[in-house]
């Protein structure tokens, strides 16, 4: 698969908070999936942590539905130059996955992973700290399908190809190990006011 730097999306209007290169998608979301959509309902769902912790874990729909709840509220980005402002996401915050596994003190990474097998790497420390979620409902409505419900990975201070749909599980790890994207060329971080859009820049 080739990576193309054809991003040109709409004419950039500088607004406060909007990275460099992106553009305000106002009420529109775009949909981008590098797979097709799976019929995934929440019964078929479940969650699970595993690599280097102290007690591998998995929950289906409704035990993770039963933990705290948390919400997200502020801006995503997407790689291919959009933005959108003031978005409200409810789900669990992922400390509360991590802290049930307990991290080995050795893990510095980890790597996220689909139902549809979907895979994005990310440092651990961009999921700690109240960072990232699993998302459950966008607006106040269940998340749809095309966006990655019933469940989808939330780390909004990176690229939106980081935040994986239909989110299984996370794997961690000890090294860096590169997921699909990052395979075929996209930053292995994505930090959007870095413009990490590509490897090497």
């Amino acid at each position: 698969m080739n990576v193309t730097r054809g991003f040109t999306g709409r004419p950039r209007v500088d607004r406060p908070g909007l990275p460099p290169g992106q553009y305000d998608a106002g009420d529109d979301w775009p949909v981008l999936s590098a797979e097709v959509t799976p019929d995934l309902t929440p019964a078929d769902w479940t969650f699970r942590v595993d690599g280097l912790v102290a007690e591998e874990r998995t929950w289906d729909w409704w035990q993770a539905r039963a933990l705290p709840e948390s919400v997200y509220e502020g801006d995503i980005h997407c790689v291919t130059s959009w933005s959108k402002f003031g978005v409200r996401f409810g789900g669990v915050s992922l400390d509360v996955f991590l802290d049930a596994v307990r991290p080995d003190a050795a893990a510095t990474h980890a790597v996220a992973y689909s139902h549809t097998g979907y895979t994005s790497n990310l440092p651990l420390a961009d999921l700690r700290g109240g960072r990232a979620w699993i998302a459950f409902d966008h607006d106040g409505a269940p998340l749809s399908a095309e966006h990655g419900g019933p469940a989808r990975l939330l780390v909004p201070h990176l690229y939106f190809w980081k935040s994986t749909k239909w989110i299984a599980g996370l794997r961690l790890l000890d090294h860096d190990e590169p997921g699909f994207w990052e395979q075929n060329g996209y930053h292995a971080r994505g930090n959007p006011w870095q413009e990490q859009r590509y490897s090497g820049d």
